[in-house]
């Protein structure tokens, strides 16, 4: 019997643990990609048991995947320890180590194991301390046996500090390649094909620069508002933190980075970092002409807001990158809440051909229509779509506009798989491509907290939008001259 493997979720309580990683890992167990066996460990300290536990998730597991369920769910296990403190890690070693045992040809000390932190950001130094105090951390660079990984979600940080922090708190017990900080938008098709669509078609990388690409938009919108109970979380991070500084710098990252070396995960983070090294810091005077943030009508009516709250649920950005590649070409972010439509995209407009053979040259006083662009389409669809002009049939040299595009579902067999299918893969297999270093994630923080630091001092406007619309009309001016306007989705 090969080694087997365990998944320890520690904070397993949370929706993250029923709604994503176990569906996620039943999906992997379904699919085959398991190729030694598998116990997954859930830890609270909520009292339950194993049996409990395991018939509450099977009423949330796919139908169609019934069978599968019921080869996984013997393998699922509860134990109930406060894994931030010595008493419950040393009953969590113990339970882990019977577990092993219990299985035919079963070994101690030599199963891998990934502990995965679904917990509130304030409990990742606590809990890491914990297991290392432990021993239960310790393994040798390259060891494919008795390996030791972390998962951590985001938020990594709250600002710069804090971020620096976290990180001098996990680097004091685990080394670098241990650490897998998790961005789910990460694992999803389009952006994991973003690499191949660049560097493997020369049909792109060449135009894949200022002298031919005007701007480049990406956009992550939501139709949903402060639902629930979110607003008292929601109301101390903004859309800035919560989104920005994570999906869409990594979005922006991904394009505009230098092709890497190698497909190695160091190669390619290497490169990122270098996009988010060279944004361009914000000053108070730019951020008020450059940043708009927003907040729906009713946002502070929501459970949890405080009163007169400024928190933005929009933010609109005119970013810009200081390198030999994309010097002078404006990168628009724009994310919020209680929008019009839900959908997540990045939009790369190419310059107007020199002359329009119909009508003459460009007047310098005439915003002419941009032909092409191509779109990657992340959510809720996955694809590319590439836009152009064609003559319209008929007398005359009438222009329409057409598309060239596939769905990425369309290349599989079914639905493409989920994100945290992919990512817990890659965790268990140690392939930290799809993850974020931790010198990405203060080079991000840097950024947003000049546009923090901007709010702060020239203290613009919070522009009021209504819940349905596209979001404040102020957003539209970061467009400056006429590289279009915001896409408006699928």
């Amino acid at each position: 019997m090969s080694r087997p493997i365990q998944i320890v979720i520690i904070g397993a309580s949370g929706d993250l643990t029923s709604r994503k990683l176990v569906p996620a890992l039943l999906h992997n167990h379904a699919d085959g990609s398991f190729d030694q066996p598998v116990q997954i460990v859930g830890v609270s300290r909520s009292e339950k048991q194993s049996e409990a536990w395991r018939a509450e998730l099977g009423e949330g597991m796919p139908a169609e995947l019934g069978e599968a369920w019921s080869e996984l769910a013997p393998n699922l296990h509860w134990i109930q320890a406060d894994a931030a403190t010595p008493e419950g890690i040393a009953g969590l070693r113990q339970r882990l180590g019977d577990l092993i045992e219990a299985l035919p040809g079963g070994c101690r000390q030599r199963s891998g194991r990934l502990f995965y932190l679904a917990l509130a950001p304030r409990l990742f130094g606590p809990v890491v301390a914990a297991l290392a105090g432990a021993d239960m951390l310790t393994c040798e660079p390259g060891d494919d046996e008795g390996w030791r990984r972390v998962v951590i979600e985001k938020p990594f940080g709250s600002d710069l500090e804090t971020a620096r922090a976290l990180n001098r708190a996990l680097l004091t017990y685990l080394r670098e390649d241990q650490i897998f900080r998790i961005d789910h938008y990460l694992g999803k098709e389009t952006v994991q094909n973003i690499l191949t669509l660049r560097f493997q078609n020369a049909i792109f990388e060449p135009l894949w620069n200022r002298k031919h690409i005007e701007s480049v938009e990406i956009s992550v919108c939501e139709t949903v508002a402060m639902e629930g109970r979110r607003g008292a979380y929601y109301d101390q991070a903004g859309a800035l933190r919560d989104m920005v500084q994570n999906h869409l710098l990594q979005l922006l990252a991904l394009v505009a980075m230098e092709p890497p070396g190698s497909l190695q995960a160091d190669a390619i983070r290497n490169e990122k970092v270098k996009v988010l090294q060279s944004l361009r810091p914000f000053t108070a005077a730019r951020v008020s002409r450059d940043v708009v943030r927003g907040q729906y009508e009713g946002y502070l009516d929501a459970h949890g807001v405080a009163e007169g709250s400024k928190t933005e649920t929009f933010v609109g950005i005119r970013a810009l990158v200081d390198n030999w590649r994309w010097s002078g070409v404006p990168f628009l972010l724009r994310t919020g809440k209680a929008l019009s439509q839900r959908f997540t995209e990045v939009v790369l407009r190419f310059r107007t051909p020199p002359i329009d053979l119909l009508n003459g040259p460009t007047p310098a006083d005439v915003c002419p229509l941009r032909p092409n662009d191509l779109r990657l389409l992340i959510q809720p669809a996955e694809g590319l779509q590439l836009g152009f002009l064609v003559k319209q049939p008929g007398p005359g040299m009438i222009m329409r506009h057409s598309e060239l595009g596939f769905d990425y579902a369309q290349l599989g067999n079914g639905a493409t798989p989920d994100a945290y299918q992919r990512l817990l893969l890659d965790a268990l297999t140690g392939h930290a491509t799809l993850f974020i270093r931790g010198d990405e994630v203060e080079a991000a923080w840097s950024f947003v907290d000049g546009i923090r630091a901007g709010w702060e001092e020239a203290s613009p406007p919070v522009r009021s939008y209504a819940p349905g619309s596209r979001g404040p009309e102020a957003a539209d001016a970061l467009f400056h001259g006429c590289e279009g306007t915001w896409s408006t989705g699928p």
